[in-house]
């Protein structure tokens, strides 16, 4: 799920109390705490709820899990953000700006404005600097990008791309950026809004596979993004079909040949993409091969369940087969705390709120 980012002068003590709440709703066995412990604590990364519930949680499990939560590796480095900020901290700036290392903020500056010969002579005079790494924290990703990775304008930092950015591309792959580089860059370039929009997305793709980024270390990013022309990129430059791309793309045949072998956390989000994109046979049959409406879905999606992507994005024919298999409809998302109807409203879906509504008001009579 995305991590929370921390406000402008957050308080140290406030976070502590964010800790003694989460250690409270773990001892009340809610389930909403065992999704972000699940999430952001390593040790419970592949836990059950049961599992979750039956282990010893301390304050220093809870402050572990806050800080993972807001974008830092521990607790001891939140602290340090919160009490001895440096540039890199300046979660108000552009992640550009707050690059310390000034020879990879000069190489940035130059791939960011187009100058591709520019570029080119300067990785030739530095060398090293297409390995070297920025230091970001409190973000969702982009947390050690190399230069390369600033190339996919995700997240955005301008709102644009140069029109040359495929010839500026070239340049940092022939200077040797390398294989982890390549493939995070993909990743971020098949589901960044501003490639996209930019109309630069495939060409960034073709580009990247052309000199080896592996087409899987980014097929399921944009499956779950929904970004179908980037997913049919990747699956032409050979990527696999799984379960949740063929969930995704509506493919029931693949479904069908891949449900057996595949996990309970590949189903539950291959539901959370069929709701999504508004495929209901396969919906059905998930449903039907032990799939939860009633789980928080996997990491994708994890901060709702099935039945809240389908409200927000489905057709109602769906949100009504989660209802008739026991969807509860009073399970709220996680980060802002609405139930499938607030979201359904949020989004101008009336009749889908509605319809939710009436089922509520039903249950409860």
């Amino acid at each position: 799920m995305p991590v929370r980012r921390l406000p402008p002068n957050s308080n140290l003590d406030h976070l502590k109390y964010q800790a003694k709440d989460l250690r409270q709703g773990f001892a009340a066995r809610d389930l909403a705490a065992a999704q972000r412990i699940r999430e952001f604590h390593p040790r419970f990364a592949r836990a059950s709820d049961a599992e979750i519930f039956a282990a010893r949680f301390t304050l220093s499990d809870a402050q572990l899990t806050i800080a993972r939560e807001s974008g830092y590796p521990s607790w001891t480095r939140l602290k340090k953000h919160i009490e001895k900020p440096t540039l890199t901290d300046r979660l108000d700036l552009p992640h550009h700006e707050r690059i310390e290392d000034s020879e990879l903020r000069r190489a940035v500056d130059l791939l960011d404005a187009g100058d591709v010969e520019g570029l080119r002579a300067y990785l030739k005079e530095h060398p090293d600097v297409v390995h070297r790494r920025a230091l970001f924290e409190g973000g969702n990703y982009f947390q050690n990008p190399t230069l390369l990775e600033f190339a996919a304008e995700n997240p955005v930092r301008h709102g644009k791309l140069p029109a040359n950015i495929v010839d500026a591309v070239k340049v940092i792959l022939d200077a040797g950026a390398r294989q982890e580089a390549r493939n995070v860059t993909l990743a971020l370039a098949a589901t960044g809004s501003v490639p996209q929009e930019c109309r630069l997305q495939v060409p960034l793709i073709d580009l990247l596979c052309a000199h080896g980024a592996d087409p899987n270390s980014a097929v399921r990013s944009a499956a779950l993004h929904g970004n179908l022309e980037s997913l049919n990129a990747l699956l032409r430059h050979g990527a696999t079909v799984d379960l949740v791309v063929a969930a995704t793309l509506g493919r029931s045949e693949d479904v069908r040949r891949l449900l057996p072998d595949a996990n309970s956390e590949e189903r539950q989000l291959a539901l959370s993409q069929a709701a999504q994109q508004g495929h209901l046979e396969i919906a059905r049959m998930l449903l039907d091969a032990g799939a939860d409406p009633n789980r928080y879905n996997p990491v994708g999606h994890s901060h709702t369940t099935p039945l809240h992507q389908a409200a927000a994005y489905g057709p109602e024919e769906i949100v009504r087969l989660f209802v008739e298999r026991g969807a509860r409809l009073d399970v709220k998302d996680i980060l802002w705390r609405g139930t499938a109807a607030e979201w359904a409203e949020h989004v101008g879906r009336k009749k889908i709120a509605d319809y939710l509504r009436s089922r509520e008001k039903a249950g409860a009579s």
